[in-house]
C-alpha cells in the first residue's frame, strides 16, 4: 500500500474544484486504505482533506460546569451546515484532531458524516500536559510520576488497533490518526513522554501522528523519529507562527522528511502569519522542493464549550486561501499536491486496517 507523486506532465490551468472531476488515480494516489468513523475507505476517495481541525472541543471539565448546556441537536445543526459549506466548496474529508477527553464524540461524527456525505477521520491522543487530568500525572507508583511513554504508546495504540473508546460504553472505529502537543514554553517530562508514545502508536499501528509544536519543533521532532517513527509519517503543526519562521522550522522540517503543518490559515492570532504572509512561506518550500511536505488547514473548530474556539468556516481554506495561492502563481498541481496528495498519503494505513 503507497501512494506514489504523478510522474507526468502538469495537468493544464483549470478551476481548482474541477480538478476533482478526474478520476482519482490519475492525480498520483494509489489504493491503500484510510481508517474513517464509518471505517475503511480508499485514500483515492478522500478528495480535497483538512488535517487539523475540531468538530467539537469541550474544555476538560467544562461540561460539568453550572452554566454550560450543550445540546446535541443544536451541536449537530451548528457542526453540519459548516461541512456542508465545506463539501459545497469542493471538500471531501475532515480530520478531527482533538485526540481524547476534549469533546472527541464518535456517535456524533457518525451521524455527520453520513448526513452530510464529508468523511471524518477521528484521532487518538493528548497533551500537552496542562490538558490531562490527575489520573495521567499522578498513577499509583511510588513516588507517584508522570505515565511512562510506554504506557501511553499502548493507550493510544488500542485506539487504533481495537477501536476509539465511547467512554463506559464501547469503541468504535479504529483512529486514523494521533495527535498530540507539546507545552508552548517548553516540553516537560509528561509531553516527552507524550510524544514518544504517540510516535510508538504510529509506527507500531501505520498511522501517521501530528505534533503541534512547543518551543523547539525541531527537538520535539527529532524525539518522535528516534522511536523509528519514519520522518514523512510525521507532522509538524504550528509552522506558521511567528515564532517558527524566526527561528527557520518549516525548511528545517521539510529538509528532516516530516511534513510541514501550515495549519491556521485564516487566523488572525498575532502569534501567527497573515494569510498574505502563509503564501510567501508555502512559495519559498516549493521553489525549495518540498511540494510534497507541505499540509494546509486551518484549525478551525465546528462548536467549542469552556473557552473559545477557532470560529472559521472550513470551507475558507478553499473559498479564500486557494484563491490567494492561485493569484501568486502557485500552480493546480501543487495545489493538489498539498490539498489531495499529501493527506491521502499521510492518512493510508501501513499496514492491515482492522
Amino acid at each position: 500500500m503507497c501512494i506514489k507523486h504523478s510522474q507526468g506532465a502538469p495537468e493544464p490551468a483549470l478551476p481548482f474544484t474541477s480538478l476533482l472531476l478526474d478520476p482519482p488515480n490519475d492525480r498520483g494516489v494509489d489504493a491503500a486504505l484510510v481508517n474513517t468513523v464509518l471505517g475503511p475507505v480508499d485514500a483515492r476517495q478522500l478528495g480535497i482533506t483538512l488535517l487539523s481541525e475540531s468538530l467539537m472541543y469541550v474544555l476538560p471539565g467544562a461540561q460539568y460546569a453550572y452554566d454550560i448546556r450543550i445540546d446535541r441537536a443544536e451541536v449537530f445543526d451548528a457542526i453540519a451546515s459548516k461541512l456542508r459549506a465545506f463539501k459545497a466548496a469542493g471538500g471531501g474529508t475532515i480530520v478531527d484532531a482533538t485526540g481524547m477527553f476534549q469533546g472527541r464524540d464518535l456517535r456524533l461524527y457518525e451521524a455527520l458524516s453520513r448526513v452530510t456525505g464529508v468523511h471524518i477521520v477521528a484521532s487518538t491522543g493528548q497533551g500537552p500536559e496542562a490538558m490531562l487530568g490527575g489520573y495521567f500525572l499522578t498513577p499509583q507508583t511510588n513516588p507517584p510520576a508522570p505515565w511512562p511513554a510506554a504506557k501511553f504508546a499502548e493507550m493510544f495504540g488500542r485506539e487504533v488497533n481495537e477501536g476509539m473508546v465511547v467512554p463506559r460504553l464501547e469503541r468504535r472505529a479504529p483512529a486514523g490518526m494521533v495527535a498530540t502537543a507539546v507545552t508552548h514554553s517548553g516540553m516537560t517530562p509528561t509531553d516527552g513522554s507524550l510524544v514518544r508514545g504517540a510516535a510508538r502508536a504510529g509506527s507500531t499501528y501505520g498511522v501517521p501522528v501530528f505534533i503541534r509544536c512547543g518551543a523547539d519543533a525541531l527537538e520535539e521532532m527529532q524525539l518522535a523519529i528516534d522511536e523509528v517513527l519514519s520522518p514523512d509519517r510525521l507532522v509538524m503543526g504550528g509552522m506558521d507562527r511567528r515564532d517558527a519562521i524566526a527561528k527557520g522550522w518549516p525548511m528545517a522540517v521539510a529538509r528532516a522528511g516530516a511534513r510541514v503543518g501550515v495549519d491556521h490559515v485564516g487566523s488572525t492570532d498575532a502569534l501567527y502569519l497573515k494569510d498574505a504572509e502563509r503564501v510567501a512561506l508555502i512559495l519559498e518550500l516549493i521553489e525549495a522542493g518540498f511540494a510534497d511536505r507541505i499540509i494546509l488547514s486551518s484549525s478551525a473548530t465546528g462548536v467549542a464549550f469552556g473557552e473559545s474556539g477557532n470560529n472559521l468556516p472550513y470551507c475558507d481554506v478553499l473559498t479564500k486561501f486557494v484563491p490567494m495561492l492561485q493569484a501568486a502563481g502557485v500552480s493546480q498541481e501543487h495545489i493538489v499536491q498539498m490539498l489531495i496528495v499529501n493527506t491521502a498519503q499521510l492518512l493510508s494505513v501501513n499496514g492491515e486496517v482492522k
